[in-house]
């Protein structure tokens, strides 16, 4: 099964990462049918998130993004194209990586 990882940092805090993190959760069930599940923490959240051909989790800190998606074998042969697709959208809603 292809995994891809997505690390991003930022300088939103908690807050405001949880923030943007609630707009790409509304993001992945509209635009992609994704079904979320959020689990809030003290220093950190995690976002669960699933369709068919792909599952992974979203860990939010005060300070990072860190994506890791799991592709079934029919959607891996996008990977490459997922990937840039993802880091689109990391680009709009936290500006893009330095």
């Amino acid at each position: 099964m292809p995994e891809l990882k997505i690390e991003r940092e930022h300088t939103l805090g908690l807050a405001g990462a949880r923030a943007v993190a609630e707009r790409w959760r509304e993001q992945a069930e509209q635009d992609w049918g994704m079904s979320c599940e959020s689990e809030p923490g003290e220093s950190e959240d995690h976002m669960r998130f699933a369709r068919s051909g792909v599952s992974g989790e979203l860990t939010v800190t005060e300070t990072r993004f860190d994506l890791h998606l799991k592709l079934g074998f029919l959607l891996g042969a996008y990977s490459g194209k997922i990937e840039q697709k993802i880091n689109a959208n990391l680009d709009a809603l936290l500006g893009p990586v330095a």
